[in-house]
């Protein structure tokens, strides 16, 4: 009978949410209609609470689940994200690693990596980094000569590092979801994320070696009047103040010397710094930043309030057991299962955010997984990493339609193409990290 519930809950979610309805109002809307349902049929299975309370004790665990204190630091990272925007370093990192990477093959593209890497590292708001570098690198990429395609797909890819480079916002609500110290989970994505950026760079390179005339050399107007140590001096100086706030916000939850919620303070007190020294923080500066701190907090707790009502009514019809019987039942060794949650994970992120995966999904797979010995470290990890190739491929991949946004001067058909070798490229760090999982586990 369970069994049954469970496919209409999945399949009346799924035909709601193609309907077009918000996801949050889905998932809340159909949880609800479905706790009520149980309720009235006497189908919950809530540790012998009585069926008239069933309702109520949805609520509870909703609450308990939104109200928690780890979740504070995602408030935070995104408030510090949107305060470094404002704070223009971006801007200034451009042009500073442009002149001193300008001549390499494939120097600018290079540079832009580099310059995602600080930003994911700094802010980890996948959309305003997308944004900043369509906006400040595209047109600097397309006057150099560069390819149209490459340079979309090193735009959205190096965007959508902030998703797995720490501190990330994924990570931190995978942690609360999972019951994963975010703390381990910051320190077990840094050597993936940072072989992720170097296998962006080698095949950039690579490719420049190879067909030089998509990704010609680069000289800023007035560069060949500095010398060496002026361009030297300006990479320095536009690098130490985002360094400083990664060391500061990273180096300080390393080293046990503050949690991620203190930590996350740390980085917005930092940004904030940032950009009052830079002279971008007046009045209006300020508001425009807490609105769009407030209305994507207000966004990501809409989901997380209407997944946790989906999940806690799924498991009241004993979803979980239906799903790890499922599992269980397949003729695969515990890998083989691992490696076919991964791929259904990957199919999952064609249609859905990552969001809803996080919050849906990964809770029902977890247990089961650590129930066959895996690290859950290393089995969170391998799902960011997949769940980073939902921002790049179609049709909801976000980075793309960012990327569309905000410039008129690639066309989809030329994001589309340059999305693809970089989805590779994920692909490839998601198949070296689970062969090895001590790129996963060895800092933590």
């Amino acid at each position: 009978m369970n069994e049954l519930f469970v496919f209409i809950l999945f399949s009346t979610f799924m035909l709601v949410l193609f309907s077009g309805f918000p996801v949050a109002f889905v998932l809340g809307g159909v949880g609800v209609l479905f706790a009520g349902l149980g309720s009235v049929l006497a189908l919950f299975d809530f540790y012998d609470v009585a069926e008239l309370r069933s309702i109520g004790f949805v609520a509870n665990r909703i609450f308990s689940t939104i109200s928690s204190y780890s979740l504070i630091p995602m408030s935070m990272f995104i408030f510090m994200g949107f305060m470094l925007d404002r704070s223009g370093i971006a801007e200034r990192l451009i042009i500073a690693m442009s002149r001193i990477l300008g001549k390499t093959p494939g120097g600018l593209a290079i540079a832009v990596v580099f310059i995602g890497v600080v930003l994911a590292a700094s802010t980890g708001i996948i959309g305003a980094s997308v944004i900043l570098l369509s906006t400040i690198a595209l047109p600097t990429m397309f006057k150099a000569g560069y390819a149209r395609w490459i340079s979309a797909g090193t735009v959205g890819a190096t965007g959508c590092l902030g998703i797995l480079v720490p501190p990330s916002i994924m990570l931190v609500v995978m942690g609360d979801q999972l019951r994963i110290p975010v703390g381990d989970l910051f320190m077990g994505a840094i050597i993936p994320s940072l072989l992720l950026a170097v296998c962006f760079v080698l095949f950039l390179f690579i490719y420049a070696l190879v067909k030089p005339s998509s990704m010609p050399s680069f000289t800023a107007e007035g560069d060949t009047e500095l010398s060496a140590l002026k361009i030297v001096m300006s990479v320095t100086s536009a690098l130490f103040a985002p360094l400083a706030l990664v060391l500061a916000v990273l180096g300080s939850i390393i080293a046990g010397i503050a949690s991620p919620t203190e930590a996350s303070g740390i980085g917005a007190a930092g940004a904030t710094l940032l950009a009052w020294r830079a002279g971008r923080l007046k009045w209006n500066d300020l508001s425009e930043v807490c609105f769009k701190t407030g209305r994507s907090v207000a966004f990501l707790y809409a989901l997380i309030f209407g997944a946790s009502c989906f999940s806690v009514v799924l498991r009241g019809y004993e979803g979980d057991e239906v799903i790890e019987n499922a599992l269980h039942s397949l003729p695969l060794s515990p890998e083989g299962i691992l490696y076919f949650v991964i791929f259904i994970v990957f199919l999952l992120g064609f249609f859905l955010d990552w969001m809803e995966i996080v919050l849906i999904v990964a809770p029902l797979v977890m247990p089961i997984l650590v129930g066959f010995g895996f690290d859950p470290v290393w089995v969170a990890i391998l799902l960011a990493i997949c769940l980073q190739t939902s921002f790049m491929t179609p049709p909801v991949g976000m980075a793309l339609f960012y990327i569309r946004n905000a410039t008129s001067d690639v066309s989809m058909a030329d994001i589309y193409k340059g999305a693809i070798p970089f989805v590779m490229l994920q692909l490839f760090v998601l198949v070296i990290v689970a062969c090895y999982p001590s790129l996963a586990t060895w800092l933590h």
